[in-house]
């Protein structure tokens, strides 16, 4: 009989999981480890900030798992221990024959001074929430949309949010009275997809007339007077503002050493396996280098697909069954 312990319920945890469960009998146990009691599928919370969804509607508790035979842990991960294969939770200690650790970024708006308190986090439920109230109450002004540093998620939602706003507004019979700024420390729209996307994607923007600010990398905010502050030393001014702030590696991976010199774990491109035998990585938490010198995005569409691969290649381990598969990159 063989473990698998799996750390995070997102996207990729969660179709590890339950691939996992597909190709292994019961004899085989299968663990997921999350310290929260939900899945938040997140990428619904730009429907959620214009009313469109209900966190209700774009929640499971992550319980339900049990019923297809994956045992689910909700605890706090205080420690990683990747040469063995060991995690210790608040309460117990879990040892495995493979791990995979999917653990996602942390969006961090305490990096910034001022962030937290002047601006409502796209990329949190509770901001959200927030961030939809404040876009109820909102008659004129001006709507800053600002990727505070590199890398972050789902690297089309900043835009698709600035086009949803300006959207809503025009429906609303606003969008005379406020204009809306894009602030980013990219040099054009999603650069990982090439310059022709990103001048399309910029062009796409320019036509709602929402203005783009691109290679301004957030230093602070400060909210009493309303005012953003940039590393290349421009200050603008705000009255709404829709942060998306500094991504970061869970502080309990940094400390296991799966982390590298970028910030996150660097994996087998292939694979997705660590420089330790049976312990993986996916999703968010990695750092995965593209032929083109770019880093592979952080997006659902990808931990899905680095998922699979995993899942499968571990089930062909067990089982005998099965040529080992190789991520490809699909989703890009």
């Amino acid at each position: 009989m063989a473990t698998v312990v799996i750390l995070g319920g997102g996207v990729g945890g969660l179709v590890a999981a339950n691939t996992l469960r597909r190709r292994l009998d019961r004899r085989h146990q299968i663990v997921l480890v999350d310290r929260l009691a939900q899945h938040v599928y997140t990428p619904s919370f730009l429907w959620m900030m214009l009313g469109w969804r209900e966190p209700r509607e774009i929640t499971r508790d992550l319980a339900r798992l049990e019923r297809k035979g994956i045992e689910v842990v909700r605890e706090e991960i205080r420690e990683i221990d990747p040469a063995r294969r060991l995690v210790r939770t608040e309460r117990r200690q879990i040892s495995g024959d493979y791990l995979i650790v999917a653990l996602g970024a942390e969006a961090r708006a305490d990096a910034v001074p001022g962030l937290a308190e002047g601006g409502h986090n796209l990329y949190d439920l509770d901001g959200v929430l927030g961030l939809r109230q404040a876009l109820a109450s909102f008659r004129e002004g001006r709507v800053a949309v600002t990727v505070a540093s590199l890398p972050f998620k789902c690297p089309g939602a900043p835009y698709e949010a600035a086009m949803l706003i300006e959207a809503s507004l025009r429906k609303r019979g606003l969008r005379e009275r406020a204009r809306l700024d894009i602030y980013t420390p990219e040099p054009l729209p999603m650069p990982v997809a090439g310059k022709a996307l990103g001048e399309a994607v910029k062009a796409l923007v320019a036509s709602k007339g929402i203005d783009f600010h691109p290679q301004h990398r957030l230093q602070a905010v400060e909210p009493a007077r309303g005012e953003l502050v940039f590393e290349n030393g421009k200050r603008a001014g705000y009255d709404l503002l829709v942060a998306i702030p500094p991504h970061r590696c869970p502080p309990v991976v940094k400390e296991s050493g799966l982390v590298g010199e970028a910030g996150w774990v660097p994996v087998d491109r292939g694979t997705l396996q660590t420089a330790h035998a049976g312990v993986y990585a996916l999703g968010d938490v990695t750092a995965i280098k593209l032929p083109v010198g770019l880093m592979l995005p952080k997006a659902g569409v990808f931990a899905h697909h680095e998922a699979e691969v995993v899942a499968h290649n571990i089930a062909a381990e067990i089982t005998g069954r099965g040529a080992p598969k190789a991520f490809e990159g699909h989703g890009y």
